[in-house]
């Protein structure tokens, strides 16, 4: 694997077989990405985890074939279809209905456990994405600055609209933030 600049400065991997790979500021987000990821899950409680694989077990299709063969088999058992097994629970199936109703109960339990710890992480994820947006916000008010006293060094002011006055000035958070509640109140 060798590194080459394209013609617009980035850095290309070449692959053995010639194929380029992404960039490489692309791997190192991604790199970024996967190690927060990783420090997400291993910063999980054990129930955490517990709750997580079984939401994830009890989402699945084997959960589904699981329940629809144990609870056939239980009712045609408890019918006494089967010869040789005698009825544990005849119709109306009281203790089926009695074990059911209680693992509804744990799985919501569990559900809301990742659901709650989903919603925590999805915060967590949307104030750094929104700090992020706020210091890319900056350096670009910043970058614009430069640029415009580059206009004046250079007497370029009149090719210019008078929208870049406007977008040099910092933006008030607050304020774009009570805009939008109004307007989308209406």
């Amino acid at each position: 694997m060798e590194n080459k600049k394209n013609l617009d400065g980035n850095e290309k991997e070449i692959l053995r077989d010639g194929e380029v790979s992404a960039t490489v500021p692309v791997q190192k987000n991604i790199e970024t990405i996967l190690d927060l990821e990783k420090e997400t899950v291993q910063s999980r409680s054990i129930a955490e985890h517990f709750a997580d694989r079984i939401t994830t077990f009890a989402g699945s299709t084997p959960y589904i074939i699981l329940h629809a063969v144990c609870m056939g088999g239980w009712i045609l058992i408890n019918l006494g279809i089967i010869p040789g097994i005698a009825p544990l629970d005849p119709f109306p199936f009281r203790l089926l209905t009695f074990v059911v109703l209680l693992e509804s109960i744990f799985l919501t339990l569990l559900v809301l456990m990742s659901q709650n710890r989903m919603t925590k992480e999805a915060d967590k994820r949307a104030h750094l994405n929104l700090q992020i947006n706020m210091l890319n916000e900056q350096e670009t008010t910043m970058i614009l600055r430069m640029v415009q006293k580059m206009v004046r060094h250079f007497g370029l002011e009149e090719e210019i609209d008078g929208s870049l006055k406007e977008l040099t000035e910092e933006t008030d958070v607050n304020r774009v933030a009570k805009t939008f509640d109004e307007k989308s109140a209406e």
